[in-house]
C-alpha cells in the first residue's frame, strides 16, 4: 500500500482535533522539539483522520467525558476540562476545524501548528464550539502566525478541503487511528509511548493506561531532524 509523502524535517501526523489521545501526542512532540532546540529543523505536517467519518456518528461527548480524566492525567499542564458549556452547544463535528488547520498550512507550517494546538485548547480546555466558523476564526486571531482574514477566505472558498479529503481517503486504510505518525525514512508509529485498554463499553466504561513512556518523543523528533 502506498505511503504518504513525507519531506525531510517533517513529521506527518494523522489526527482528529477531537481526539484526546492525539492531543497528548501533539503536546509532547512540540515540547520535545522545543526542548531539543529543533524548532527550526522539525515541523509537523498535519493531516486528518476524520473520526466522525470513520465511525459514522457525531463526536461522542460521552466518550470524551470518560477519556479526559484519564488522558488529562498524562499531560495535566494542558489544562483539560470536561465540557463546561451547555450540552446543546457541544461541537458534533470537527470537519470545519480540521479544514481550517489545513488551510492555515498553506500559509506556513507554523501557522498550522499554532492553529491546531489552539483549537484543541478551545475544545478541551475552554469548552468552545469549534464546529462554528466564527469560533474557528476567533481562535485563529489568537495565533500570531495565522492570517485570520486569509483563513476566512480559504474557508469560504473551500480551497483546502479537497486536498485534505483526498489525502484522507487515499490513506484511510493505512492509518491505524488518531494519532499515527509517519517519517521520511519510512518509519511510522501509532499512538507513540501509550498503551491502553477499555474497561466496559466506550461511552459507559473508561480507558485504563497500561503503559506511558513520554521519553519516546525525544527520539521521534531526533529521527525527524536527522532526515
Amino acid at each position: 500500500m502506498p505511503r504518504p509523502q513525507v519531506d525531510p524535517g517533517r513529521i506527518v501526523v494523522y489526527t482528529d482535533i477531537a481526539c484526546a489521545w492525539s492531543t497528548v501526542t501533539i503536546v509532547r512532540l512540540l515540547r520535545a522539539r522545543d526542548e531539543a532546540g529543533l524548532a527550526d529543523r522539525v515541523r509537523l505536517d498535519h493531516r486528518v483522520f476524520l473520526l466522525e467519518d470513520v465511525n459514522e456518528f457525531p463526536i461522542p461527548k460521552g466518550f470524551l467525558d470518560s477519556e479526559i480524566p484519564v488522558v488529562g492525567a498524562l499531560e495535566p499542564g494542558f489544562g483539560w476540562k470536561t465540557w463546561q458549556g451547555d450540552p446543546a452547544d457541544w461541537p458534533v463535528t470537527t470537519a470545519p476545524a480540521n479544514e481550517a488547520v489545513h488551510a492555515a498550512k498553506t500559509q506556513s507550517p507554523l501557522a498550522a501548528e499554532q492553529l491546531d494546538l489552539a483549537l484543541r485548547q478551545a475544545l478541551f480546555r475552554d469548552s468552545r464550539c469549534i464546529s462554528l466558523r466564527h469560533e474557528i476564526l476567533a481562535v485563529a486571531k489568537e495565533c500570531p502566525a495565522v492570517d485570520a482574514g486569509e483563513l476566512a477566505r480559504a474557508l469560504d472558498d473551500g480551497r483546502a478541503r479537497g486536498h485534505m479529503m483526498a489525502d484522507y481517503h487515499a490513506n484511510r486504510e493505512l492509518v491505524q487511528g488518531s494519532p499515527h505518525l509517519f517519517f521520511a525514512d519510512g518509519y511510522d508509529v501509532h499512538n507513540p509511548g501509550i498503551e491502553f485498554h477499555w474497561e466496559g463499553e466506550p461511552g459507559s466504561g473508561f480507558p485504563v493506561v497500561d503503559k506511558d513512556d513520554p521519553a519516546v518523543f525525544d527520539e521521534l523528533v531526533q529521527r525527524a531532524a536527522r532526515l
